[in-house]
C-alpha cells in the first residue's frame, strides 16, 4: 500500500497499518508524494494506493476506486501563491510550480487558467509539494500551486494568495472538491479492502490519541496545531464514504476535464464500486 506521510493519510490509515482493524488484510506501507504514487499506479506497481482523482482515467482498467479513505470536501482546494498580490492575468507567460501534472490540483488549475489567464501561463515546473513555497519565496518560479497544509502556512513564507482553486470550482459547479482517491487492484477482495479503510477511519475518529505519535512521526516539520487543522479539513464524512454527492463531484470533475481535452474520457460504470 502507498500513501503520503501527510497527517490526513497517517491519521486515516493508522489503525489499518498497525493491525488494529479486525479481519483487515495486513499491509506493508510505502510513504510517497502524490506525484510518485500516481506514477506507481500507472505502472501497476502496488496493490492499494492513494492517488489524485485526476489520475483515475489512466488507471481504472486495472484499479477500482474505493468509496472510502480518500480526500474530498469543501473549502479545501489548492491555492495559487505568488510573492506579491497580483492579478491572475499577470501569470501570462510566467513560470508556475505544480506538485504533479497528473494531480487534481493541476487539473483544477488548468480549468481555471483557461478562463482567468489570457494567453496562458508559460512554463509548468513539477516540484515536490514541500519545495514549492520556498521556490516561490526565493524567486525560482513566479507562482506556485500548493496543496495540503500550505493553506495554513503560506503566510510564514511571506507569500500572497492569488486564487483558491477550490473556491473557483465550487462557485462554478456547486460540487465538492475531489482531491485524493484510494484505488485497489480489481483482482483483489475489494469489499474487504473498502471495509478495512472505512473501519480505519472510524477507529481514528473514535480514538484520535492512538494515532497522534504516528502522525507526528511523519510530519515532524509541521506544528501540532497545523497537523490538527490539516486532519480536521481533509478527513471528513467523504473520507468514510463518498456517497452520491462524492461520486457526483468526481464524475463532474472528470467529465469537465474530458470535455476540455485534458484527460481521457472515463467509460460509464468504471467509477462505480464493483458489487455496489
Amino acid at each position: 500500500m502507498a500513501y503520503s506521510p501527510c497527517p490526513n493519510d497517517t491519521f486515516t490509515f493508522h489503525a489499518w497499518t498497525h493491525g488494529l482493524v479486525a479481519d483487515a488484510p495486513p499491509v506493508e506501507v510505502t510513504y510517497a508524494d502524490i506525484d510518485v504514487t500516481n506514477g506507481l499506479a500507472e505502472r501497476g506497481s502496488l496493490d492499494v494506493l492513494k492517488i489524485s482523482y485526476a489520475a483515475l482515467p489512466w488507471v481504472l482498467d486495472e484499479y477500482a476506486l474505493l468509496p472510502c479513505g480518500g480526500a474530498l470536501g469543501r473549502g479545501c482546494g489548492p491555492l495559487v501563491l505568488a510573492r506579491e498580490a497580483v492579478a491572475p492575468a499577470d501569470l501570462a507567460g510566467r513560470v508556475v510550480a505544480v506538485p504533479s501534472e497528473r494531480s487534481t490540483a493541476y487539473l483544477l488549475f488548468r480549468l481555471w487558467a483557461a478562463r482567468a489567464v489570457p494567453g496562458g501561463v508559460g512554463e509548468i515546473r513539477v516540484l515536490p509539494f514541500h519545495e514549492i513555497m520556498p521556490a516561490v519565496r526565493d524567486g525560482l518560479v513566479d507562482a506556485g500551486l500548493v496543496i495540503h497544509e500550505a493553506r495554513f502556512t503560506f503566510h510564514e513564507y511571506g507569500l500572497s494568495r492569488l486564487a483558491d482553486m477550490g473556491e473557483e470550482w465550487e462557485a462554478d459547479t456547486g460540487l465538492a472538491i475531489p482531491l485524493g482517491a484510494i484505488v485497489a487492484r480489481r483482482s483483489l477482495d475489494l469489499p474487504a479492502l473498502a471495509a478495512a479503510a472505512r473501519a480505519s477511519v472510524e477507529h481514528a475518529w473514535a480514538d484520535p490519541e492512538a494515532s497522534r505519535a504516528y502522525v507526528h512521526e511523519h510530519a515532524q516539520e509541521m506544528s501540532p496545531s497545523v497537523q490538527e487543522r490539516h486532519i480536521g479539513l481533509y478527513v471528513n464524512e467523504f473520507t468514510r464514504d463518498l456517497g452520491d454527492e462524492g461520486y457526483a463531484a468526481v464524475r463532474g470533475l472528470l467529465d469537465r476535464a474530458a470535455d476540455e481535452g485534458l484527460v481521457p474520457r472515463v467509460a460509464p460504470g468504471l467509477l462505480a464500486f464493483p458489487g455496489a
